[in-house]
């Protein structure tokens, strides 16, 4: 298996070093002690605070070149110590060039400092009293700058292109940058930085730490960027002021660390980026790619080679250090997966009550077997007619009990249809499918594609037809997981007029369910939802077994939907490649599904997907409720006749070389 860092992932970390004020070879040993810290978890990127070689709060001490001399030594001391641990880090200190004093950020690579930015925004009011020592970087007249008798560029014009594994650039600003109208760091990644550093003294007061949490979020999210955020720890000077080290990190607005606030011990949050997923977002929205960066700022001619990687974390793949949930369609906490039902069942809802405002529907039929999806779909239903005001016996719940039916399934979509009010139509399918067996010279007793297929056509013809009748129309129930890997029968449940389910993932239907009964519903009806939501998913086209259970188990046959949710959003939503996708789902699925499991229904999801293409391009209307989309009409645009076999043939040699890495250990 490919290294982490082989697959775009780069570890990276912030942190709040104890802290003396203007004890710089106090402050110096403690960064140091910290590099060695992060170079020991594998982090390859550090950053630390602003003006932390010297403490923030020097206030009139930045006019002594004593302190500054020794700051600029500290840093081409801490240079050569972040190159011999494999990292390039970032520190802060007051840099004097030109005759004007400034405040930087010094990026420490390849043995020693090798740029400077200086700070653009200088606070001057409240409590800031920057502009008293500090010029703003607009100021610079040159490009050149002594530190303790080393000569380092300084600009705020250039990105630093990194080269590694994967190749990145990096973008600095310093504290109030980001606070500003118009922060350097988005014209930093228009011009192609997609990682944004941020060294910061931001003090603390009531309610700032969640503004200032919401603000790095934002930016990343608004850059398509990583954003890496270290502020200086309370070590600082207290006499107005208390600093708490305060430091994020955020990936297109998602948090992946944060430290821990008003220590006075050095404290670090460390991180995994994933730096092809960023570069693939911008890639894919158009309103970045649209935007011209203009000729300031730019990458530089200079490239920074990343350091030869620690031993420590290279034998095989490590624990990732970021979110990455086994189910992303669904929210961890209790809360916040009510919050995500109730939204998606608004969307379904509206989605449908509009399609019916626009028709002048006041009638539509479904199809109700007792099972997850058409149960989903029912409630849906239901919901969008209260909107409108309309009876709910214009709801034509038909049940079409055939050979594969079992009593707990049929029972269930009687009472279910007969407790929400609406109209239950009965009609066995059996007689009509034996029927048609007999037209085509079918052997009814051979349980192939034909037997299974006819029947889903048979229900979807008796739907149409009942719509017709009451001059309403079809509301279809299949789900989003169905749709990719094309587990429907086309032109049978594949088809409908409406789709209501056609945005929601198989792992999130149960979920809906039980939000309904414990939310919407109180009594039988949410005894009888909560049975539903225990029912295993199958489509009922097999006879039962002797003792009338199910014979058809559908993730028997396919694989588990927890495997191929997870596979269809890192194909899809990301996309990432199949090594990529491998990693990611053993690491999410450790001890519950083993790698050659996930690696054989990785390979079953990228044939059925790649083949079932066809049955997407010819979907009908049903509302988008989250990141993954499969319509043609929005979200997936793909030929029919596409071929897997790129994508296979990374899988099998992903698959093999951590085989024979296996042998090589033993």
């Amino acid at each position: 298996m490919p290294a982490p860092e082989d697959l775009g992932f780069l570890r990276v970390a912030v942190a709040a070093p104890e802290l003396r004020v203007a004890d710089v070879a106090f402050n110096a040993r403690a960064t140091a002690a910290a590099m060695r810290e992060l170079a020991a978890q594998g982090v390859r990127i550090a950053v630390f605070p602003e003006l932390g070689l010297t403490g923030y709060t020097c206030a009139d001490l930045f006019y002594q070149p004593t302190l500054r001399h020794a700051a600029g030594q500290a840093a081409r001391e801490l240079a050569e110590t972040a190159h011999a641990l494999g990292l390039i880090a970032f520190v802060g200190l007051p840099v004097e060039a030109a005759g004007r004093l400034y405040n930087c950020a010094a990026v420490l690579a390849e043995g020693r400092v090798w740029g400077l930015t200086p700070k653009s925004y200088l606070p001057t009011s409240g409590e800031y009293y920057e502009r008293r020592w500090f010029s703003p970087a607009a100021t610079l007249e040159t490009d050149q700058a002594d530190v303790a008798g080393q000569w380092a560029w300084i600009s705020t014009r250039h990105i630093l292109g990194v080269r590694g594994p994967v190749p990145f650039a990096l973008g600095v600003e310093i504290c109030e940058d980001l606070w500003a109208v118009e922060p350097p760091s988005g014209k930093l990644a228009l011009a192609g930085a997609t990682v944004l550093v941020n060294l910061s003294a931001s003090n603390e007061l009531l309610g700032k730490a969640e503004y200032r949490r919401d603000l790095v979020k934002q930016q990343s999210a608004r850059c398509l960027a990583a954003y890496l955020y270290a502020a200086a720890g309370p070590g600082e000077s207290s006499t107005d002021l208390v600093f708490s080290g305060h430091g994020l990190i955020a990936e297109n607005g998602v948090v992946l660390g944060e430290t821990e606030r008003f220590s006075f011990e050095t404290r670090a949050a460390v991180a995994d980026l994933d730096l092809e997923r960023l570069t693939l977002e911008r890639i894919k929205n158009s309103s970045f790619a649209s935007v011209r960066p203009g000729a300031d700022p730019k990458i530089g001619e200079a490239w920074i080679e990343l350091p030869p990687a620690p031993a420590i974390g290279r034998k095989s793949p490590a624990k990732l250090r970021r979110p990455n949930p086994p189910r992303p369609f669904v929210p961890d906490g209790v809360e916040q997966r009510a919050a995500r039902c109730e939204e998606i069942f608004q969307i379904q809802s509206t989605g449908l009550a509009t399609r019916l405002r626009h028709t002048g529907s006041k009638t539509v039929t479904i199809g109700v077997s007792g099972g997850l999806d058409s149960t989903l779909a029912l409630l849906v239903v239901a919901r969008a007619f209260d909107k409108l005001g309309l009876d709910r016996h214009g709801i034509i719940g038909v049940t079409m009990p055939g050979p594969g039916t079992t009593k707990r399934t049929y029972a269930n979509a009687d009472k279910l249809v007969t407790l929400l009010g609406a109209t239950l139509r009965v009609v066995p399918i059996a007689k009509a499918v034996k029927q048609h067996f007999a037209d085509i010279g079918h052997d009814e007793a051979t349980h192939d594609i034909t037997f299974e297929n006819s029947q889903a056509r048979e229900r979807t013809q008796i739907l149409m037809d009942l719509a017709n009748e009451h001059r309403g129309f079809v509301v279809g129930t299949g789900d989003l997981s169905e749709f990719a890997l094309g587990w429907c029968t086309f032109d049978g449940d594949h088809m409908s007029m409406y789709h209501v389910n056609a945005g929601v993932p198989k792992t999130l239907v149960r979920h809906l369910i039980i939000w309904c009964a414990e939310a919407l519903y109180q009594g039988d009806a949410s005894k009888l939802l909560w049975d539903i939501s225990e029912t295993p998913v199958s489509p009922e086209l097999l006879p039962p077994h002797k003792n009338g259970h199910v014979r058809q188990k559908t993730e028997e046959i396919v694989g588990p939907y927890d495997l191929h949710d997870f596979f269809l959003f890192y194909t899809v939503r990301v996309p990432a490649r199949p090594a990529k996708v491998l990693l990611l789902a053993e690491q999410a699925w450790s001890g519950v599904y083993s790698r050659a499991t996930i690696g054989r229904w990785l390979e079953v999801f990228y044939r059925r997907f790649f083949a079932h293409q066809f049955k997407r391009s010819s979907m009908p209307d049903g509302p988008k409720v989250g990141s993954v989309a499969l319509s043609p009409r929005g979200d997936w645009r793909m030929p029919s006749d596409a071929r897997p076999d790129v994508w296979l043939a990374e899988l099998a040699a992903a698959m093999k070389k951590k085989s024979l890495n296996h042998k090589k250990r033993k």
